[in-house]
């Protein structure tokens, strides 16, 4: 099976297209080296995706025929990823939905005003 088919099958990519994509711009390796679409995976093979600012590590159990349920991913792909990349995908998750509260930063337009009326 076709290592863009056999991503979007157990489900680490939403779309194909999507899964192409990745493997096209060269962020899916086997062996240290970075692989084609058409690359063909067989169970054994180990790979590495390399997401921002992390990577992620698996096995390839057995090949689906089709696209997986999510309760059945688990029969189909081990995940070997060390603690440590999976400490950096947390953070970089919290990172991400960290927003600053309205009003820092930059003073607004009103503020402006509340400074320049100021008198001390």
């Amino acid at each position: 099976m076709r290592i863009d088919k056999y991503l979007w099958c157990v489900r680490l990519f939403k779309t194909r297209g999507l899964a192409t994509e990745h493997v096209r711009s060269e962020r899916v390796f086997i062996d240290d080296q970075p692989v084609k679409a058409s690359r063909e995976v067989k169970p054994g093979n180990l790979f590495v995706l390399k997401r921002h600012g992390y990577e992620e590590h698996f096995e390839v159990l057995l090949l689906p025929k089709a696209r997986l349920g999510a309760k059945l991913v688990p029969d189909y792909l081990k995940v070997l990823t060390p603690q440590a990349e999976l400490d950096k995908k947390e953070f970089l998750s919290l990172a991400k939905n960290m927003s600053r509260e309205r009003g820092t930063g930059r003073p607004t337009k009103k503020d402006r005003r509340d400074l320049d009326d100021f008198e001390p």
